[in-house]
């Protein structure tokens, strides 16, 4: 079933189509919250509640775009939401431009694979992790995710910068240690 018709099914009610849907989409999108929190249980849950989002709101796919390009977003916002909701979270959720760590250009050579670069990714603070994955994974701009996060356009820009240092520093106390078949975050 095309892309179009598979919609149309779901709309109509037809629940193996709707299963269909979610099968496709749901092991992708797990992805996509899992980068966003600290926690399988915590992407499972904002899964389950981006799915209900999608599913509500799939009459208002227009087909102009790609369906899990639309999904992905929809994913995207709800874990955004899961987060400011989320009393975990929302202590971690610091958006400070208090100078944390030295602000770096540097570009190190990259040893890592992309799974070990998504583990360093998930370790960062949350509001660095979130401004990171909006940015850099997602490719919002920093007024986007200002607007998204409530913050202003130089906050975001602040974080992002300081996320993509203290990476670069954990990628070069990678890079410079012995190599072993798993990997410690550096303190912060």
């Amino acid at each position: 079933m095309d892309e179009q018709q598979l919609v149309k099914s779901c709309l109509k009610g037809d629940r193996s189509a709707q299963k269909q849907l979610y099968a496709t989409y749901a092991s992708l999108m797990l992805g996509v919250c899992y980068r966003y929190t600290k926690s399988m249980s915590d992407a499972e849950d904002i899964l389950q509640e981006g799915f209900i989002k999608v599913f509500k709101n799939l009459h208002q796919f227009r087909f102009e775009a790609d369906l899990g390009a639309w999904i992905r977003r929809i994913i995207v916002n709800s874990a955004i939401n899961y987060l400011k909701k989320s009393s975990r979270y929302q202590a971690e959720l610091s958006f400070t431009d208090t100078s944390l760590h030295p602000v770096s250009n540097d570009n190190p050579s990259l040893l890592l694979d992309g799974k070990e670069l998504a583990e360093l990714i998930r370790q960062l603070p949350p509001g660095y992790q979130t401004v990171f994955n909006l940015h850099a994974v997602e490719g919002y701009s920093h007024v986007e995710i200002g607007e998204i996060l409530g913050i202003h356009e130089g906050t975001s820009r602040s974080q992002y910068a300081r996320a993509r240092a203290l990476l670069i520093s954990w990628i070069k106390l990678y890079n410079s240690g012995p190599k072993t078949e798993t990997y410690a975050r550096p303190s912060i």
